[in-house]
């Protein structure tokens, strides 16, 4: 895939992601009213245990199959690839279908002994059928980013959180929730009914797409032989994903008895993670969509070059979505220390955001690096190494959690703390991992000069949040996050037309 290409594919990812995310951002918004605080707690501490679930069906899918399919569509063959793709729907279909039964009759079990709230029953049974449509929905998406047709699962996406308001807005409506417990249900009602049009979608443009394809004569491998094939990258990456989301789970589930801990009753425990968890992390999170785009792309990317022993390639690849991945986070950064209230004014409405989304923001700037460095990992093969990383970075966390937030005058905060320690641990192994394998150079002097670029987007931020009026909210924070990017960037490519970094 050429660098044009290549970063055509990340935009129109990115777009069909930003688009996505803030819908999902608006499901957020939406459930923090609905909800309320201690309501989006609890809605946060059932999700970890999805996720976790998830784990076991879908973790590793979309980039084992995007990878074999990029592999099979290289040398045209199709025969193969319907193959791989029919043997994977028919193994995932029954295995989520057991993990899927298996959860909804132990529903009462899982929120009782794990989340400690019996509140949480329906809604775990609720998303069981998610459990199935989801790995399905991945292997189609695998399908698809192995062809690079990466605006097929882009638009079902933005499609699907659209079908997902609406339901959310329309079952609140219809069924005139009042209790948190109903309306948590409901909020995972919605996601389940989402994932399973998503599915559906995915499905009909699979086969309209696949009746295009012409196989050429190829030897005909066996079944299990496919299988395999695509066992071996998912399970790493799926036993991965299952073991740090026990960890992450276990830190997320631990959080409201540390706080009890630390002299808070549960009610305020669950509203202080809403509006950190829920509300401030989520709001800086946001822009992790342009880096996990990039994930998503770079991934059968570099897997073609690999299987060309195209070093040069790889290595480029690398460098650059290192430093988008460092100035994504950078300009998070910089709006959420310099507007934090207006952000949370504008999103959630509630002025008492402002000190954790600046904390949010510093804590978790390190993060969008990391975060391209297990991607990379992924890209480069090297699953195993992200499994013990991961595992080592997950330990950690819920070290430094079950330490930080027990601590009265940190509570919440110390999960922030955490985030942070754990990311810049995470980067570092990753970092040398990589330079195991590719010969790159990490320059602090071009780092620095970077952060200076920062801080002009600071000191611009800062003149526009001056200038533009306290009344004229929504202005001020898409013009001054417009303009920090635009400075950020724009200074950057100056200085990579100057000094040529790579």
């Amino acid at each position: 895939m050429g660098l044009d290409k290549f970063y055509k594919n990340s935009a129109i990812l990115t777009m069909s992601n930003l688009i996505t995310g803030f819908i999902g951002f608006a499901f957020s918004i939406i459930l923090s009213k609905k909800l309320g605080a201690e309501g989006l707690g609890l809605y946060g501490l059932i999700m970890p245990v999805y996720s976790l679930l998830l784990c076991l069906t879908a973790d590793g899918l979309i980039t084992a199959v995007s990878k074999t399919c990029a592999v099979y569509n290289s040398k045209k063959d199709y025969r193969n690839l319907h193959r791989t793709i029919k043997v994977a729907l028919y193994f995932i279909g029954m295995w989520s279908i057991a993990v899927a039964l298996l959860v909804f009759i132990n529903a009462s079990n899982i929120s009782n002994l794990f989340i400690k709230d019996s509140r949480a029953a329906d809604a775990i049974r609720i998303i069981c059928p998610a459990l199935i449509f989801v790995p399905m929905s991945a292997i189609f998406k695998g399908f698809f980013y192995g062809f690079e047709k990466f605006t097929i699962p882009a638009g079902i996406d933005i499609l699907e959180k659209c079908i997902r308001v609406t339901i959310l807005l329309a079952a609140m409506a219809i069924l005139t929730v009042k209790s948190i417990k109903g309306a948590v249900t409901t909020a995972y009602l919605a996601l389940a009914v989402g994932e399973a049009i998503s599915m559906i979608m995915l499905f009909v443009s699979f086969k309209l797409f696949s009746r295009k394809l012409v196989p050429v004569k190829a030897r005909v491998k066996n079944p299990l032989q496919l299988l395999v094939d695509i066992l071996i990258i998912s399970c790493p990456l799926s036993l991965n994903g299952f073991l740090t989301s026990i960890l992450n789970t276990a830190s997320t589930l631990i959080l409201p008895r540390r706080l009890i801990s630390s002299g808070m009753n549960y009610d305020t425990a669950l509203e202080m993670i809403g509006k950190f968890i829920g509300m401030s992390l989520t709001t800086v999170n946001l822009p992790f969509i342009i880096v996990g785009s990039m994930m998503t792309v770079m991934i059968p990317d570099m897997s073609l070059s690999l299987s060309k022993k195209d070093s040069w390639s790889t290595e480029n690849r690398i460098y650059q979505v290192l430093r988008v991945s460092f100035l994504v986070g950078l300009g998070t950064l910089i709006v959420s220390i310099c507007i934090p209230k207006e952000l949370g004014l504008l999103f959630y409405g509630r002025k008492d955001l402002g000190q954790m989304i600046m904390f949010a923001g510093i804590c978790d700037f390190i993060s969008y690096v990391t975060a391209a460095t297990f991607g990379i990992l992924n890209g480069l093969g090297k699953q195993n190494i992200n499994l013990k990383n991961s595992i080592i970075v997950s330990v950690e966390c819920l070290i430094l959690v079950f330490i930080l937030t027990g601590i009265p005058s940190l509570n919440i905060f110390g999960y922030g703390i955490s985030l942070m320690i754990t990311s810049i641990t995470g980067l570092l192994l990753n970092l040398y991992e990589i330079r195991k394998v590719c010969e790159i150079r990490i320059s602090l002097t071009k780092g620095a000069v970077f952060s200076l670029f920062g801080l002009a987007g600071y000191l611009c931020v800062k003149i526009v949040n001056i200038i533009i009026p306290d009344n004229l909210i929504v202005f001020d924070v898409l013009f001054s996050t417009g303009v920090c990017f635009l400075v950020i960037f724009y200074l950057t490519k100056m200085f990579n037309l100057k000094y040529n970094p790579l």
